[in-house]
């Protein structure tokens, strides 16, 4: 491919960067040139069950140099959107929320000042993955709806692969709560605009200047397109050529994997 002269990049993880517990080769001589020319970039992902901290030593241990700053997970994408919610509605009340979650999303609400909670009466309802998901949990957080409180949540994802197979994902958790309580949640994980949205702002480039790569059709390039962002599918990972057919979002660019990308 020719080069592209793009300011900035946009990363996915999981099937992009790395593969479960394997890091993917390119990725780490595509990181090393965009360090080497001083072009900036952020990770963007779903995952909400980690932290920044934990992320950077994950790709650390795979050779890749990394800092709890490259990262912009659903969960911090949750704590701002609260954050510019309640600036607009400019609320003095203290701001209550009962996270269902683990540790990733209860440390961006709580360093962002929220008042994390585990029953109602709440501000908000946020639920990220929890893989200690319970039924007081979801009534919990059903009260708190019904009693008034906003009703986020991190991603949609239905189903997430694990070493035993595909099984319930944050978007089966947060369906619960949504039949519950006939209230759907605002989703703020790709493909929603707003994490890009927010991805961006901390990037400090617009839309039109940066690069989105991703693996996946359904949550990586349908992000991009939201958002008006270029993207670059790789099949690295989840979406293969085949799935363009029926794709309702089309990758600006395609390629076998990162190396065949000229920065």
């Amino acid at each position: 491919m020719a080069e592209h002269a793009y300011k900035g990049y946009l990363l996915d993880l999981d099937g992009t960067v790395y593969r479960g517990g394997e890091v993917i080769p390119e990725a780490v001589s595509f990181v090393e040139t965009l360090k080497k020319k001083g072009i900036p970039y952020q990770y963007v992902t779903n995952n909400s069950s980690l932290t920044p901290e934990q992320l950077a030593k994950k790709l650390q241990k795979m050779g890749l140099e990394a800092a709890p700053e490259d990262f912009f997970t659903s969960s911090m994408a949750v704590a701002e959107t609260i954050e510019k919610t309640e600036r607009k509605e400019t609320t003095t009340d203290a701001v209550r929320v009962l996270a269902i979650g683990e540790r990733g999303l209860k440390t961006a609400l709580s360093e962002a000042g929220y008042e994390l909670v585990e029953k109602a009466p709440a501000s908000y309802v946020v639920v990220g993955i929890d893989r200690e998901f319970s039924y007081e949990k979801m009534k919990q957080a059903t009260l708190a709806i019904y009693g008034g409180a906003k009703f986020l949540s991190t991603n949609c994802d239905r189903a997430i692969p694990t070493e035993e197979g595909l099984v319930p994902g944050n978007g089966s958790l947060t369906a619960s709560i949504a039949y519950a309580t006939r209230t759907e949640p605002l989703y703020v994980g790709k493909p929603e605009q707003a994490i890009i949205v927010l991805a961006l702002e901390k990037l400090g480039l617009r839309a039109d200047e940066v690069l989105l790569i991703g693996d996946n059709l359904e949550t990586d390039i349908a992000a991009g397109g939201r958002s008006g962002v270029d993207t670059l599918l790789v099949y690295s990972g989840f979406s293969r050529e085949t799935d363009l057919e029926r794709a309702e979002v089309q990758p600006t660019y395609t390629a076998s994997s990162l190396a065949d990308w000229k920065i």
